[in-house]
């Protein structure tokens, strides 16, 4: 990678990173369903209108949406809702890459290596310490629904994979087609109409500018420019150099709640935190005799190219 691939890379992480920063703000004014239905409908409507079809099978697309879309992120932002913190959440949510080996495993018929067991098992070992650490604080529902969010994520990561995109932004992008009704409706029927109309009917308000403009971070950088990206540099350069940076994003999320929250880990988080890197970053790495080491599974390299 060129010096100014590797600043691209470096910089799609913080982008990822201070996302979690941008849910929390929009979290404040919007209900969880509705945010998520809502941040997708506003890529869907440009979507339909002007990006072409990436030539996949419905199932596929659909099954993306699901895991992708609907899943990871109704469980995520119910997650920070009830007190996941920012940072932390940035974190748990790469137990998606541990979580896409089994079931490729599972679903896949894929053999899973003893480097990629050990390192399921670390990573399962860190999230245990979170848990245990938050399980005494009476703090462990966020964590529980932040862990269904990554395994949504992973189940996206098989059926984006089994799409075989010519366009991976392309699929991306139409994936957004899929979530807006349903969370829609979940959130009328979960959050209702009331709570909904309230909150669009005060988006114009002094008080609800810091949750718009965190949604329009979320649509705008997060997604568009950061996946733009993202894909750009996995066209012109081998995965196993590109995937390792997405490592970077739970280090920027962390960052950025600190710096712009005041949110300050404790140590439980910070040790448990370090285990599941470790152990996402060996799960997610071939081991071949006479071929050194390939970091960037098409596991992994589908979750990292869809964060955010």
């Amino acid at each position: 990678m060129t010096s100014r691939d590797r600043l691209l890379a470096a910089l799609v992480a913080v982008l990822w990173g201070v996302n979690f920063v941008a849910i929390h703000f929009s979290l404040e004014h919007y209900p969880p369903f509705f945010l998520v239905g809502l941040r997708f409908l506003v890529l869907a409507i440009p979507t339909v209108l002007f990006v072409k079809w990436p030539g996949v099978k419905v199932r596929w697309l659909l099954g993306y949406g699901l895991g992708f879309g609907i899943l990871q992120f109704a469980f995520l932002y119910a997650g920070m809702e009830a007190g996941m913190p920012p940072g932390l959440a940035s974190l748990v949510l790469q137990a998606s890459a541990p979580f896409t080996v089994v079931l490729a495993a599972l679903w896949l018929r894929e053999r899973i290596t003893v480097v990629q067991g050990v390192g399921v098992l670390i990573a399962v070992a860190g999230l245990g310490i979170i848990a245990a650490e938050r399980a005494g604080t009476s703090a462990l529902l966020p964590v529980i629904l932040t862990l269904c969010g990554a395994l949504g994520w992973a189940f996206g990561n098989i059926c984006s994979r089994q799409a075989k995109p010519v366009s991976p932004l392309g699929l991306t992008l139409w994936m957004s087609v899929v979530p807006p009704i349903p969370l829609i409706a979940l959130s009328l029927i979960i959050e209702g109409p009331d709570r909904i109309w309230h909150s669009v009917v005060t988006t114009f308000t002094v008080e609800a500018i810091p949750a718009v403009l965190g949604l329009a971070y979320t649509v705008l950088l997060g997604t568009v420019v950061g996946s733009g990206i993202w894909v750009t540099l996995m066209k012109r350069n081998p995965s196993s150099r590109v995937a390792p940076f997405s490592m970077l994003v739970p280090v920027a999320g962390f960052t950025s709640a600190w710096l712009i929250l005041g949110e300050v880990p404790n140590p439980a988080d910070l040790v448990g935190g370090g285990v599941v890197i470790a152990g996402v970053f060996i799960a997610t790495t071939t081991w071949r005799p006479g071929h050194g080491r390939r970091p960037g599974q098409p596991e992994i390299v589908a979750a990292a190219r869809n964060a955010g």
